[in-house]
């Protein structure tokens, strides 16, 4: 069985950073695309940010330039460093990632369980 765990949520003050991380485990598996999305109270989840397994990335408008994913590969690991970070920003941020098993055959989506971040003003 495979998992995501995401970590490096917090408080943070307005103009801050914040590191997120998420570790893919199990065994005998394999990832293709790799996301974080967000949501905050009585608002629908959005994609933050997403990035293939060749590093292509893209972001919703409201983080660019703040924010920056990233992959290990080696790592089964995805990153997402907030920069600049504004009360806006204050939600549950999950790991999302397109995965396949040797039982699966074909990629389906795994979610991982999310991570707090407040940004005070």
């Amino acid at each position: 069985q495979v998992q995501l765990v995401e970590s490096g949520g917090g408080l943070v003050q307005a103009g801050g950073s914040l590191r997120l991380s998420c570790v893919a485990s199990g065994s005998a598996f394999s990832l293709n695309a790799m996301g974080w999305y967000r949501q905050a109270p009585g608002k629908q989840r959005e994609l933050v940010a997403q990035c293939t397994m060749a590093g292509s990335t893209n972001y919703v408008d409201s983080v660019k330039g703040r924010f920056t994913i990233s992959r290990d590969n080696a790592k089964n690991t995805l990153y997402l460093q907030m920069n600049r970070l504004i009360p806006e920003d204050t939600s549950v941020y999950y790991c999302k990632a397109d995965v396949r098993t040797t039982y699966s055959g074909s990629y389906y989506p795994l979610w991982g369980r999310g991570t707090q971040v407040t940004v005070s003003s």
